[in-house]
Formats: C-alpha cells, sequence, structure tokens
C-alpha cells in the first residue's frame, strides 16, 4: 500500500514550512502508480502493442536515448509487416517511459480536441503522484529517471487541475513564491539523494568481494564473509526499523548517532536498485525459507519459464528474440530481475497476509457458534468441515498455490481468465513452509461462472476485454478492483484510504468521518496505521468548535471503551501530549477535555501520574481562559478516580492554584466540579474534616496575623469560598456517620424534601441529594436527624461533635477579628453563616449555633469598652450573627429576634458611647435585600421615640444608611414622619443628626410633594435665628450639601443649595473665631469643588456661585495659602465660561448652538444644516429667522 504522510489537516502550511522535504512516499508496485503493465499480468503488454521491441523495453529508460525510441520501434515492425501500423496507446507509453512528459501532455491535448481520449494519458496526467518525487524501488544502476522516478515539478506542469492542492493548506493555494521555494528545496534535496545513491553504488563495487574468496567462504563455512558496505547500510535500516516499531526510541537515536552518514528516513539512502526487503521479525519467522537476494536472481530470471507467464504474446514472437541485438537482450535480462524482485516483496509480503488471516480464522472458530451461510466469506468454509482440506493433496488442487491476491480480496480482473499458477517457484515454497494456512486457504471454493461454449484463444479473449476501459493501473483503481470479504481485509484497505479522502473532505463536514475513523483505528492489525488515524482524528478539525468537540470526546471515549486501557496509554495519550502547546486553544481545550473524559478507561498509575502532570502543566501556563476552565473540570474529574492518597497534597495545591485564577469563569469551574470531587476523596480518606478544613482555617487565621494593617481581602474570599463550597459534604459526612445512619430505609412513606431546605447548589455535585445518593435516602436521614438533635442528643456522634465544639467556636473567633468596615468580609462571612445554618438545619441553628454567638454577644453595658471602642459589641460578629444567622429562618419569631437583637445592640451602643460602626455593617448589609426595609424601620422607630437622646440620635444617623433602595411609598409613609419627629425634639444634637438623612431623601427621591418637606426642614435649620450660632449644624449642612448636591435635582440645587452656600461663605468672612472659621472655609471648600463640575447657569454663576468662591478665597488667603491658589484657578476658569457664554449670545447667527459645548456643539449644528436644501434663499433665511 501507500504509506502516506499523516499530515496536519487543519495547519498544512505550518507542517510544510517545518517539513519542506516531506513528501508522500508511495512504493513502485505493478498495482500503483504511474502507468505500466496491469499489476496481475506484470509482462503483458498492451492489446494493441504487438511488436515484441516495444514491449520489452524498459520502462526504465532514461531520455538519454538508451533503449528504444518510438521511431525504431516503429521501423522494425514495419520490416516484419508493412501493413502494420503503431497504436497512438503505443506510442503514449514509449513517450512515457523515455520521460518525455511535455510531448506527451500536446499528445494528451491534441487527442482530446480530436475527440479521442487515451486512458493511459488520461490516467498519468490525473494522478499527482507522477509529479512529485517518489521513495518507492529506483530504476536501473545506469538510468536514473523513468516513470516512477524523481521528476523535477515545473511551473506549468503545477498549474494542472490534476495536482492536489489540499496538501499544503486547509484554506486554500499557497503563493506562486513559496511553492516555487518548496519546489526548488525538493529539486535540490533530489539531486542530492541522486549524488549520495551513484556514491553509495560506486563504492559497493569497488569493494566488491572477490570471486575467488567468496569461493573460499563458502568452501569453508567457519570463516565467516565479511560485511559488505551495502549489506551494513541494508542492516543498520532493518534494526533502526525494528527499534522503533518496538518503541525503543532511546536505543534508535544512539544507533542513529553512531551511524550519521546514513539516512534512516529513506530506504533509497540505502543503494541503487536495492529492493526494500521484508523488516526483521519477517526475516526471523522465514529463516528456514531461502530467500533469493537481488544478486541470486539474475540466472533465474533469464531461465523464466515462458509457459508460466499469462498470454501467448511473447511465445507467439519468440523466433524473433534472436535478431535482437546484444545490448538489448541485456536490457530485457534487466528488466526481469527488476520484474522478478518485485514479485519476491510482494510474495513476502503476501506470506504475511496469509498468517495473519490464519489466525483470524482461528478466532472465527472459537467464536462462531453456528456455521455462517455460504457467501464469500473466506472462514465459513473452514469451520464447517476443518478436516477436508488436510486429506486432498497439494499437487491435484488447483488452488493449491496461494492467488496473487492472498485470498482475501475477490480481483474483479481476472474472474474469466483461465486458472493458471502465476507464482515463481519461490512463492511455492513459502506455501510449503505453511501447509496448515494453506490448507485452511484452500476450502474455499472459487466463485464459478458460466463458460461459453466457443474456441477464443486466451490472448484474443483478454484482447478484447482490454476493451471494457476498466482502470486498475492506479492506487485507487487497485482498490476499486478488489473487494474485500473478511473484517481485517476491511480494516486494511480503510486505513490505506482514508488517508487519502480525509484531506479531500470540506471542513465544515469532517465530523462525518469521525465513526469511519474511530472503527478502522480500533480493529485495524498495524500499530503504525492506528497511530496514523488517530494522528487524523485530531488533526480532523483546524479550529473544532463545541459540537465538533464532542463528537470527537465521544469518539475517544467510544474507542477506549472497545481496546481497554493498555492501547487508551499507548495511542490516545501520545496524541494529546503532542498537542498540549499547540497554538489555537480550540485543539488545546480539546486535549484538557480528552484528559478528563479518557479518565475513567485509563490505568491508575497513569491517571495520578502522567495525566495529572499534563492537566497541571496546561493550569499553570495555558493562556485561555476556557482551556483553564476546562483543565479545572478535568482535574475534578480525576479526583473522582484517583485512589492514591499520596496525592491528597497535590490535590490541594492544585485547588488553591485554581481558586487563584484571575478568570471568573475558571474559578466558577472549581466550585463546580473540582471541590466537590476533592472533598469526596477525603470523604473516603477520611481528612474533610481532619485535615481538608482545618488546613484552610489555618490560611485564613494567618491571613489575618498578616493582614493587621491591610488584609488582602481577595485571598480571604478565596478561601472561605472554598470553606463554603464544602459545607454540603460536611453536612453529608455527619448524616452517613451519624448513630441513626444504620437504621435509615426507604420503605414506607418517607415525606418529601421542602424546596428552601437547603440553600440552592452552585452545581449538582454540590447537592446533599447528589452526594448521600437519592433524595429519598436523604429525606429518610433527615428525620432521624432532626429526632437526634431534638430529643436524643449528640453523644457518640463524633462527626457533629467536631462541627460543634471545634468548627463553630474557630469561626466565631475568627469573625471577631475581621475589621468591621469592609463590607466586602462583613458580606462573605455572613453569606458562609447563612449557607451554614440553612445546611445543618433549624433545629441545629436554635440548639448549636446561636447558644455560641448568645453566650459571647452578652447585652450588657459591661461588655463594651467605651474607652477604647473594642468591646465585642463594635466588632465583626454584630453584622455577621444578625445577618448571617438571624436571617435563616423567616417565620414571626424569627424576625422578632432579629427585632430585639438590633434594638438592643443599638441602645447598649449609644448609651456606651461606643462606635456605632458594627451597628452600621448591620444596617447596611440589611438594607441591601428590600425584604429587612420594614424591618428595619421598626428598629429605628424604637430608636425614635426611646427616652434617650443618644439612641435617637444614633436613630436618626442609621436612617441615611437605609433610605438608599427604599421605595418613594415606604420613605413618604414611614421614613421622613420619623425624622420630622426627631426634628420636633429638643435637642440639638438629635436635629442635627436627621441632616444627612433629609440630604439622602433630596438626592434619591423624585416626589415633589415630599422634596418640597424637606427643602422647607432643611430651610428652618438655616433660617431659623435660634440655629445661627450652631457650628455643628452648619458644618453637617455644609457636609450635606457637597455630598448631595452633585446628584439632586438641578432646581434645587440653583434656588437652595447654591444660594445658602454663598451666604454661610460670606457669614464665615466675619467669624471671629478661627478655629471655627477654618472648619466652616474646609467644609465649604470640598462642597465648592464638588459642585463646580455640575452644569450651573450663568444666572447663578454670576449671583451666587462666584461670589461665593470669592468669600471663600478671602478666608483662605488667611487660613490656608495653598487652597487660595486652587481657589483663585477655579475662579478664572468659571469667570471665562461667563464671558464666552456673553459672546455666543452676542452673535445671533450662532444661537441654535450657545447652549452647547466644543464638538457637540459643531455636530448638532451642521446636523440642523444638513437638513435644509442647499438653496441660498433658504440658506439666507437660516441667519434671518431669529434676529
Amino acid at each position: 500500500m501507500a504509506s502516506v504522510n499523516p499530515f496536519n489537516l487543519s495547519d498544512s502550511e505550518e507542517e510544510a514550512e517545518r517539513r519542506p522535504n516531506e513528501t508522500v512516499d508511495t512504493e513502485r508496485s505493478p498495482s500503483d502508480g504511474a502507468p505500466g503493465p496491469p499489476p496481475g499480468n506484470p509482462f503483458s503488454p498492451p492489446a494493441d502493442a504487438e511488436p515484441p521491441t516495444l514491449l520489452l523495453s524498459s520502462n526504465r529508460t532514461s531520455p538519454s536515448g538508451e533503449g528504444i525510441s518510438v521511431s525504431a520501434a516503429a521501423t522494425s515492425a514495419m520490416a516484419g509487416s508493412a501493413d502494420i501500423r503503431v497504436s497512438v496507446d503505443v506510442i503514449a507509453a514509449q513517450l512515457l517511459r523515455d520521460q518525455y512528459v511535455l510531448t506527451a501532455l500536446e499528445f494528451h491535448t491534441e487527442l482530446l480536441e480530436a475527440g479521442r481520449e487515451l486512458p493511459r494519458l488520461r490516467d498519468y496526467f490525473s494522478n499527482p503522484g507522477n509529479f512529485e518525487r517518489q521513495s518507492g524501488t529506483p530504476p536501473a544502476k545506469d538510468q536514473v529517471l523513468g516513470p516512477g522516478g524523481p521528476l523535477n515539478r515545473a511551473g506549468s506542469i503545477s498549474t494542472l487541475d490534476s495536482l492536489d492542492f489540499a496538501r499544503y493548506s486547509d484554506d486554500g493555494n499557497r503563493e506562486s513564491d513559496e511553492r516555487v521555494a518548496v519546489l526548488e528545496f525538493e529539486l535540490r534535496k533530489a539531486k542530492e539523494t541522486i549524488q549520495a545513491l551513484r556514491a553509495n553504488l560506486t563504492q559497493a563495487a569497488e569493494s566488491e568481494v572477490p570471486s575467488q574468496e567468496r569461493k573460499n567462504f563458502k568452501s569453508s563455512p567457519e570463516i565467516q564473509e565479511p560485511v559488505r558496505p551495502l549489506e551494513k547500510r541494508a542492516l543498520n535500516f532493518l534494526v533502526n526499523e525494528y527499534l522503533l516499531k518496538n518503541e525503543y526510541k532511546l536505543s534508535s537515536i544512539t544507533f542513529s548517532d553512531e551511524n550519521d552518514d546514513q539516512d534512516f528516513e529513506l530506504w533509497d539512502d540505502v543503494g541503487l536498485n536495492i529492493p526494500k526487503p521484508p523488516d526483521l521479525l519477517q526475516l526471523y519467522r522465514n529463516c528456514g525459507t531461502p530467500l533469493p537476494s537481488p544478486r541470486d536472481t539474475a540466472d533465474v530470471a533469464v531461465g523464466v519459464d515462458l509457459g508460466d507467464l499469462p498470454g501467448n504474446c511473447i511465445s507467439q514472437d519468440l523466433p524473433k528474440k534472436p535478431d535482437l541485438s546484444q545490448q538489448q537482450q541485456t536490457e530485457v535480462v534487466q528488466e526481469l530481475e527488476y520484474q522478478i524482485s518485485l514479485l519476491n516483496n510482494e510474495k513476502q509480503s503476501l506470506a504475511e497476509q496469509i498468517k495473519k488471516l490464519q489466525s483470524e480464522i482461528q478466532t472465527l472458530k472459537r467464536t462462531v457458534s453456528s456455521s455462517p451461510p455460504a457467501t464469500l466469506d473466506l472462514g465459513s468454509q473452514n469451520t464447517s468441515n476443518p478436516s477436508c482440506s488436510s486429506t486432498i493433496p497439494p499437487s491435484t488442487d488447483p488452488l493449491s498455490g496461494p492467488p496473487t491476491d492472498n485470498g482475501q480480496y475477490l480481483d474483479i480482473r481476472g474472474v474469466s481468465e483461465p486458472e493458471t499458477d502465476p507464482n515463481p517457484p519461490s512463492t511455492q515454497n513459502t506455501s510449503q513452509t505453511h501447509p496448515q494456512s494453506h490448507s485452511k486457504l484452500k476450502s474455499r471454493p472459487p466463485v464459478q461462472f458460466d463458460q461459453p461454449n466457443r474456441k477464443l484463444s486466451p490472448a484474443f479473449q483478454q484482447a478484447l476485454l482490454s476493451f471494457c476501459r476498466m482502470c486498475s493501473d492506479s492506487r485507487l483503481g487497485a482498490e476499486v478492483s478488489r473487494i474485500a470479504d473478511s473484517e481485517e481485509s476491511v480494516m486494511l484497505m480503510l486505513g490505506r484510504c482514508l488517508p487519502h479522502i480525509v484531506p479531500n473532505v470540506l471542513l465544515a463536514k469532517r465530523e462525518e468521518l469521525i465513526p469511519l475513523i474511530l472503527c478502522t483505528a480500533c480493529l485495524h492489525p498495524e500499530p503504525k496505521e492506528r497511530d496514523q488515524l488517530l494522528h487524523i482524528l485530531f488533526n480532523l478539525i483546524k479550529r473544532p468548535d463545541d459540537e465538533q468537540r464532542q463528537m470527537i470526546l465521544t469518539g475517544c471515549v467510544a474507542f477506549a471503551r472497545h481496546v481497554g486501557p493498555t492501547r487508551v496509554e499507548a495511542e490516545l495519550l501520545p496524541q494529546c501530549w503532542e498537542q498540549i502547546n499547540h497554538k489555537y486553544p480550540e485543539r488545546r481545550l480539546l486535549v484538557a477535555e480528552s484528559c478528563g473524559a479518557l479518565a475513567p478507561y485509563l490505568p491508575k498509575e497513569i491517571r495520578s501520574s502522567l495525566v495529572l502532570s499534563m492537566l497541571q502543566q496546561m493550569l499553570a501556563e495555558d493562556k485561555a481562559d476556557m482551556v483553564r476552565e476546562a483543565v479545572v473540570k478535568s482535574l475534578g474529574i480525576i479526583m473522582g478516580y484517583i485512589d492514591d492518597p499520596d496525592k491528597y497534597s497535590q490535590g490541594f495545591e492544585l485547588m488553591l492554584l485554581s481558586l487563584g485564577d484571575p478568570s471568573e469563569r475558571v474559578v466558577s469551574a472549581v466550585h463546580q466540579v473540582f471541590i466537590p470531587a476533592f472533598a469526596a476523596w477525603t470523604t473516603e480518606l477520611g481528612t474533610l474534616h481532619t485535615a481538608l478544613i482545618p488546613s484552610l482555617l489555618a490560611r485564613i487565621e494567618k491571613l489575618l496575623l498578616q493582614g493587621e494593617h491591610g488584609l488582602d481581602e481577595h485571598k480571604l474570599h478565596v478561601f472561605l469560598s472554598a470553606l463554603q463550597s464544602l459545607i454540603p459534604p460536611l453536612f453529608a459526612v455527619v448524616l452517613q456517620n451519624a448513630p441513626f445512619t444504620s437504621r435509615a430505609k426507604l420503605h414506607g412513606d418517607i415525606p418529601a424534601i421542602e424546596v428552601t431546605r437547603f440553600p440552592r447548589p452552585a452545581s449538582p455535585l454540590q447537592d446533599v441529594a447528589t452526594i448521600i445518593g437519592s433524595r429519598e435516602m436523604l429525606s429518610a436521614l433527615l428525620l432521624l436527624y432532626d429526632h437526634q438533635l431534638e430529643h436524643e442528643g449528640t453523644t457518640g456522634w463524633d462527626s457533629l461533635l467536631w462541627v460543634v465544639n471545634q468548627l463553630l467556636p474557630q469561626l466565631i473567633e475568627i469573625v471577631g477579628r475581621i475589621n468591621v468596615t469592609s463590607s466586602t468580609c462583613v458580606h462573605e462571612f455572613s453569606r458562609f453563616f447563612w449557607r451554614f445554618c440553612r445546611t445543618f438545619g433549624k433545629i441545629f441553628t436554635n440548639t448549636k449555633v446561636k447558644p455560641q454567638f448568645q453566650e459571647i454577644l452578652r447585652l450588657s453595658e459591661e461588655n463594651v469598652d467605651a474607652s477604647a471602642g473594642n468591646g465585642i459589641l463594635t466588632k465583626a460578629t454584630v453584622p455577621i450573627y444578625a445577618t448571617g444567622v438571624l436571617t435563616c429562618y423567616n417565620q414571626e419569631e424569627d424576625r422578632k429576634l432579629l427585632v430585639g437583637f438590633l434594638e438592643d445592640v443599638m441602645t447598649t451602643l449609644s448609651l456606651s458611647h461606643a462606635p456605632l460602626d458594627s451597628l452600621k455593617a448591620s444596617f447596611v448589609e440589611l438594607g441591601a435585600n428590600p425584604v429587612y426595609h420594614e424591618l428595619l424601620l421598626t428598629v429605628l422607630w424604637y430608636g425614635v421615640v426611646h427616652t434617650s437622646a443618644l439612641v435617637r440620635c444614633t436613630a436618626a444617623r442609621m436612617f441615611e444608611l437605609v433610605l438608599r433602595g427604599m421605595s418613594e411609598a415606604l420613605v413618604d409613609r414611614r421614613a421622613a414622619p420619623a425624622l420630622i419627629t426627631l426634628c420636633s425634639g429638643p435637642e440639638f444634637s438629635v436635629r442635627i443628626s436627621t441632616i444627612p438623612a433629609f440630604g439622602t431623601i433630596m438626592e434619591t427621591v423624585t416626589q415633589k410633594e415630599l422634596l418640597e418637606r424637606v427643602k422647607m426642614q432643611l430651610a428652618s435649620f438655616l433660617e431659623d435665628p435660634q440655629y445661627q450660632d450652631q457650628h455643628s449644624l452648619h458644618m453637617e449642612i455644609i457636609r450635606t450639601f457637597g455630598r448631595v448636591g452633585p446628584n439632586a435635582e438641578p432646581r434645587f440645587r440653583d434656588e437652595f443649595v447654591l444660594p445658602h452656600l454663598h451666604k454661610l461663605a460670606l457669614a464665615n468672612n466675619s467669624q471671629a473665631t478661627e478655629s471655627k472659621r477654618i472648619d466652616i472655609a474646609t467644609q465649604l471648600f470640598e462642597a465648592y469643588s464638588a459642585l463646580s463640575c455640575c452644569f450651573i447657569s450663568e444666572e447663578v454663576m454670576v449671583n451666587h456661585f462666584l461670589p461665593g468662591l470669592r468669600c471663600l478665597r478671602a478666608d483662605m488667603e488667611q487660613l490656608s495659602p495653598e487652597h487660595e491658589v486652587i481657589l483663585s484657578s477655579m475662579i478664572k476658569e468659571c469667570e471665562i465660561k461667563v464671558e464666552n457664554r456673553g459672546i455666543a449670545d452676542a452673535q445671533g447667527s450662532m444661537s441654535i448652538a450657545s447652549s452647547l459645548v466644543g464638538e457637540d456643539a459643531k455636530t448638532k449644528f451642521l446636523s440642523k444644516m444638513g437638513q435644509l436644501t442647499t438653496s441660498g434663499a433658504m440658506l439666507a433665511n437660516v441667519f434671518q429667522r431669529k434676529k
């Protein structure tokens, strides 16, 4: 068969640049290549080639003139008979033999124009292999070129439509200069190869052992004849080939280095005229059979029995042979030597196929229980009567010699020809060596056809059938002309044909070939062919999409199930390893997904070593997010099948590495797949609650120690999210190791689990029912779990006792150490405790979790260190308990408990003059969920009506936190009345505390009536004489104006905020107390800086904004010169804006764009101009409308 380069179907340009001299290698045989004699009859001429001179002239004759030319042939033919005309087919054959390719092309064109297409020329010019460098058996030693030899590809030939440009690129043709460069390189390499072969031939001739010495060696067997250079090169090639086939790659590399003068990739490098012998294994198996060498076949070829040759054309012209010259006879002898060497090679391959067929028959005998129908199946006759064939003498059996197709094929070319024995004597010797194999082959009777009662000569019959226009002298023709009749022969045929089919299939449809490739790769007997087919599979599509990758993965899994772990390791994994660094991310994604899909079918040692290392490398080095995501999922699958406890530490490091990935999709895959699978493994090892969870807690504690001056919140999120993903498997461990587990029964009426019983899992692997095994089993265990907690306690329940006595106290201690002002940390721990309590259930929360928090949060003034502000009530324990534990269940008693806790905390902190950060964090976290707005207003109303002014002040400040995101109806109905109630109290501090909340209403509410009420309340603060000397009130109002001014309604800003800021700035100029003056000035500077970015009308700018800035600059000149410089710059910019607006207003023609700024003004103005026609009168009217 043709040995075809597996080629990279998707990256052919890259491959061609990497291997510019790698071409398609075909071994010249009678059944493939250029035109020549038919494969089954190598010596028969074409039907109309009567003169023997034309028949016997070597098809390896060089164009230099050696051999017989067309004219000489015609002359000699006409000498015999003046009426004989030379056929066009003979002329074409001679042109091709002598390599007059361009002449043959012109001849072919003229025949086409005349409507007389010649099959020989058509097949020759449609076969791209005739225009490429071949690596088959070279021609005779004194001739270099021939139909099967190297043919330099010229530019004119490369334009033929027969050339296969698909092998260059999947995307289209190469540029002409690239093709020229490749062809020039191939030509140079071909010339170098020819020179090297000539040198080898010369060296072999010079080192020929004299005949007398050879006789001495033969007469004295104990004296071994020294190895010849040519024999040494041949043996070296066979040894290297054996090492490669049997995976001795390092030995092969060493052997190649020691013989650096030889090219082990190419048999032609051994020498000229040297047919490639069978491999070492076949030589060893056939050591008892004499194998003729090329030197031993010369005499046999001269004495060949012409009666053995099919057809009578040669014997009819035998009397003409003595008239040939001595040179012509020498050429005939050389031709026959060449043909016999080819037949010897074919004989060896046929003998190997016979052995394979014999083993197949033995397999069929063992597996087939009943006799199959009498069809073309070779094994059916053997199994029906195995002893019949052994009783027939070999001499009387018409099929005593193996047929030319080895019995594996039904040759459609010879069905009507008489039964002959075309095999040389060496083939018969081989058949005698394997009598068992041949006896089984002989048991299949030949297919019988009705023979006509005619007396045609075989030659005439063959010539008559030659007009059937069958093509069997090309590779494809040889495949078509023989039909496989066994499974193995089908696989062999597919292995030969698929590499030629794949590159000609559209990229979008190549997935249709996947079943065919996989089936062939599964059943093909040759490891090299299987490797080539799997290489084609992984390179089938350049950038496979999701559906195509799924199809390939499905096929790989089916392949793995069929062939077993050994072949998966030896054949599939190398394909993955080759593409681990492929330039296309889709191909690397295929590798990552393959590792996970094949994990169940690999040997366990490979799973935990090679595959794990491959995925670890890809996770650390790959830059594509989707590839790393697939790697993480495959690692999760590996963790589900790994059973080596020593790999625990590596798995833990992989978990931390993947959790720290910058891509959210990778981190999501870790929580969905990897952590649940890793937790399941640690559960089996018994290290989930003894090693994995404690390791994460230790890292969190270390992080808190290192982050006293700045906590790394990202790392804290990584560790805490991992802990959160471990809650479901931890609860499963508690259930599976409980005292009641053995009593769980699935019989009887088991109530369904409430939908809200567990938090929504991130993936099915985090569903407790999936971890336990089924929802029915989980429901039965939950019933016993609640009963055990409520009535029987936790005695003897080690896993739950560990959670209660070790995990919870450590978590509560960690919570008390985090920064309460970090909303991110508070939120993360709050979500963790919420999921923890929801998973372990209400009874566990009420009896085990809440008591531990309540023991720490003793709500009394002694529990608050007012001087240092570091009491437990000022820590993050308060918001996390309130938002993570008390909100788990939303029944009436749960809400009452939450309200009471917040009221007590607010009261205790207020009366203790402690920082309110913990209370603020609780309100912010709860206020983010609209469900708790009513509840928070209830807590605040408790503070509004409290007798202590300190509590009322705290309540007023909490309003600012909960108003954001609250509905306007709720603000109007409950919040605003509560704030106005606080303003009516006698304490100025309480009134001042309401100002930020009023500002938030002005910033977030659009209802006019509510805004007017707030505006009136703020106006009373500014205009009421009783507040004139309230420095803290003025400070709070200015701070609030600076915060809400940029986002407030423009009318409110222009009519209320800026005028009152101007008044406050003017009043501050006459402030006698310097400390108060600098405080007000600083706050005014912050407010004006924030408001300067807003659009301010010219009137407000001139009347209020600029005068206020000038007043503020007057203060800053005395109090803070550095601020004065900034204020001067701001004033200058505002004055320039006012001047520009005045100039714009003065120009009536620019009034359309007077309210616009910069490029936006120009764009809108030109767009309006573009809507008009180009009429001059119309254009003039535009500028006259607003005069």
